[in-house]
């Protein structure tokens, strides 16, 4: 064998045959070698790689060098076996053993080891390839055993300081860790082998932990103090106290990794949770204001999140955060809102708002609690804004500030739920409608005032702005026809005595009550404007008819041609024209009759206004006024001092309107009559001069008219046109529906009529208009069944 150089007995595990691995250099191998010839060190058997299923048998590899020289043949595997079976040592089991044994038992006493790690795990190995792994399992584990039940007298003293108990306990539970450590790499060979094929028995590691856990951590004294002692810390901790959060971490990993956690801690520490956030959340309900409280809870979850976080086990986190959330927010639902959910929508306090509605997000029944209260807010406060007649002047704009306000909570505070946009369309919808017409016509006469000529407060942007905040609230109203009346009567106003601030912006809010209501609702108030049109172009074509004619005249006509279903109804007043208007009017009429016959025209002096040129002393004026105002200041071209009955009498102007049209002219800021005796009252003895001394620093003065309040009289006029219509659209449903159905029984015919009508309507109303329409032979009752009727053709 001197050809060999190295050789190697390997013995594999479950095999019956041992490989003989031969490497050869540049030379030839022998192509036999015989075990005789090999040295006595190389016939020694190597134990530490020897299998105990061996028989005995071996293979010889011989493998040819894999520099053969070209054309010369490939080497040859000869199989030959062992001639006699290696033999153990005497007493190799018990001595080896008492290797380890001494090894254990310095690793659990901290002291150092006499043998190296690599001797030690060398004797494991053997053991183990010898079928004396059994018996050394269970010789470790009674070792260790014995080392954990000597731990356990530590923990019995009575008199132990809690604080103190829990650092000895934490200490015991790590030098048992790191021990348990170090002994499974010595036998890590035994563990990859003999555990692995016995799967009812432990790991080395498992077996430490069970074996801890039985005679430690399950000692009832010992479990109760340890877990008492944890629930303290926790306890003083949630106070304020600095408590050893390692301590605590480490301590509950133990109870976690003893697969106890849950039974021996986790239930104890939750009753304790309910109990302290129970206690806790009725005092401080009885203490703090509802923004603090808010705080307060905030910052406690955010607290156990960190516990969570820091020493707690994961599989705690659902029920310790429901019970906080239970005790300090579910079981104050009600109390909370009916406590500060008022003040903090009044303010509004949107970071408090945030929190609350964060907080109520995450517990049972919570949003719905607090959409259910922020729609009884909405209505109560709304309710007080509609209710108070006392509010009316301020009403739309309260409307639109407190819509506002509900529109930037819901949107920053209650991340836009639609829950919650729906709660306050409902409450906007309940709480305007509860004064019957009233916010639909203090709405529309809003809308007046911001379109009129003279609201200088904002810009077309602005304007534009506010007009699709003023639908918002005309969406919630019921009676839109009312809304329509005052409208139409308004606009009529802005567009015949050019009080309108721009043309853009009625067409723009047209168009939107188009959008919202259909056509049928704006097509007289497009008439209106259509009429305006109209009579623009008439006037041109009247003035290139006068120019046409040759007929000169220092008066300049212009005539607005209004068509009467378009338009508010005006009364028909007389009065006393100077001749030469009346000859302009006449001959207006022949102008415009002869172009479109077959219609009658009728003069509203009402709706006039006029330039007049006046003299004063220091120089020439034009006044812009009105008809009525106009009539009076011309009857001083032929006096300079006229009394109240003789203005009365050459005008013909009603006495009421006659007292309003002086009181401009002379008691208010453009004073171009003296009255005497001077006074801001008409009385009927008053008279009146023209007064030259009259100074301006304007060349064109507009004198406005006083204009009459709204009486209740002409309101109630209003009202009454807005009933009469609905009478008229009540009628005109029924019998459309009829027409199609043909017979109907009473109950049908109302739901089918409050599908289709958009205004509020009582059922006695609608029995009133049915039985008008059977008068009217419109339509019949069944002879068989009262409650049908039928349609009559």
């Amino acid at each position: 064998m001197s050809e060999l150089a190295k050789t190697q007995d390997l013995v594999e595990e479950g095999g019956n045959q041992c490989r003989k691995r031969s490497h050869t250099n540049s030379e030839h191998c022998t192509k036999k070698a015989k075990l005789d010839d090999m040295s006595s060190s190389e016939k020694k058997a190597s134990f530490s790689i020897l299998n105990p299923n061996s028989n005995g048998n071996s293979i010889a590899l011989k493998l040819a060098s894999s520099m053969t020289k070209p054309g010369t043949t490939a080497k040859k595997l000869v199989i030959k076996n062992f001639k006699s079976k290696p033999n153990l040592p005497e007493n190799y089991q018990e001595t080896t053993w008492s290797k380890l044994r001494e090894a254990v038992i310095a690793i659990q006493t901290s002291k150092s080891i006499d043998y190296s790690l690599e001797e030690l795990y060398q004797a494991v190995e053997n053991m183990c390839s010898h079928k004396m792994a059994s018996q050394l399992y269970v010789n470790l584990t009674n070792l260790v055993e014995g080392h954990v039940k000597s731990n356990i007298e530590q923990f019995l003293s009575e008199s132990m300081d809690r604080q103190v108990f829990l650092k000895r306990m934490n200490d015991c539970w790590k030098a048992h860790c790191r021990q348990m450590i170090m002994i499974r790499s010595i036998f890590l060979y035994l563990d990859r082998t003999y555990v692995l094929q016995n799967p009812s028995i432990h790991s080395i590691w498992d077996m430490g932990l069970d074996l801890f856990r039985h005679h430690i951590a399950m000692n009832t004294l010992i479990q109760t103090r340890t877990v008492d002692g944890l629930l303290l810390l926790i306890e003083r901790e949630r106070g304020g106290d600095s408590v050893d959060i390692s301590l605590l971490k480490s301590l509950l990993r133990m109870l976690s990794d003893l697969q106890i956690y849950q039974d021996a801690f986790e239930h104890k520490f939750l009753q304790a949770t309910e109990r302290l956030y129970s206690a806790e959340g009725q005092r401080l309900m009885r203490e703090l204001p509802v923004p603090e409280y808010l705080a307060h809870v905030e910052k406690r979850l955010r607290e156990e999140n960190e516990r969570l976080l820091h020493y707690l086990d994961p599989c705690t986190k659902w029920q310790l955060i429901h019970s906080v959330e239970r005790q300090l927010l579910s079981e104050h639902l009600t109390g909370i809102l009916s406590k500060g959910l008022e003040s903090l929508m009044d303010g509004p306090r949107l970071h408090d708002l945030t929190t609350l509605y964060n907080l109520f997000s995450r517990v049972k029944d919570g949003l719905t609690e607090l959409c259910n209260h922020f729609n009884a807010y909405i209505k109560k406060k709304g309710r007080t804004i509609v209710i108070e007649p006392e509010r009316d002047k301020t009403m739309v704009g309260e409307l639109l500030e407190f819509k506002e306000q509900l529109d930037n909570i819901v949107t920053g505070c209650f991340q836009r739920n639609d829950r919650f946009l729906y709660s306050m369309r409902e409450a906007f919808e309940f709480f305007i409608n509860q004064r019957q017409n009233k916010p639909a016509e203090l709405i529309a006469k809003f809308v007046d005032l911001k379109l009129r000529a003279g609201n200088k407060e904002a810009t077309e942007e602005e304007l534009e702005r506010l007009l699709d905040k003023i639908m918002v609230l005309f969406r919630f109203i019921h009676g839109k026809d009312v809304f329509e009346a005052f409208y139409k009567k308004d606009l009529a106003k802005r567009l015949l005595v050019g009080k309108s601030a721009s043309v853009d912006a009625e067409k723009s809010m047209l168009s939107k009550l188009k959008h919202e209501c259909g056509g049928g609702f704006t097509c007289k108030l497009e008439g209106m404007f259509k009429d305006m049109e109209l009579s623009k172009d008439i006037n041109v074509t009247y003035k290139q008819h006068l120019a046409a004619s040759q007929e000169s005249s220092s008066l300049d006509l212009s005539v607005y041609i209004l068509t009467m279903g378009y338009w508010p109804t005006y009364s028909p007043v007389e009065i006393r024209l100077p001749a030469e208007l009346t000859r302009h009017q006449d001959h207006f009429g022949k102008f415009y009759l002869a172009k479109h016959s077959g219609r009658k025209l009728q003069w509203q002096p009402t709706l006039g206004h006029c330039v007049l040129r006046a003299h004063f002393t220091q120089g020439k004026k034009e006044l812009q006024v009105s008809l009525f105002q106009a009539l009076v200041l011309l009857l001083f071209n032929d006096g300079d001092n006229l009394s109240f009955e003789d203005l009365k009498a050459n005008t013909n102007i009603e006495e009421g309107e006659l007292r309003r049209t002086l009181q401009s002219l002379a008691c208010g800021k453009a004073r171009v009559l003296c009255k005497s005796p001077r006074g801001r009252e008409v009385a009927d003895t008053d008279t009146f001069t023209f007064n030259g001394d009259f100074v301006n620093k304007l060349f064109r003065i507009k004198i406005n008219q006083i204009q009459m309040k709204e009486t209740t009289e002409e309101q109630k006029a209003t009202e009454e046109r807005v009933f009469q219509d609905r009478q008229h659209q009540i009628d005109c449903a029924i019998v459309r529906v009829m027409k199609m159905r043909k017979a109907l029984s009473h109950n049908l015919l109302l739901s089918e009529l409050y599908n289709l009508l958009k205004f509020p309507v009582k059922p006695a109303d609608y029995k009133k208009r049915i039985e008008s329409l059977i008068d009217r032979d419109y339509m019949e009752r069944d002879k068989d069944n009262p409650n049908q009727y039928n349609y009559v053709a």
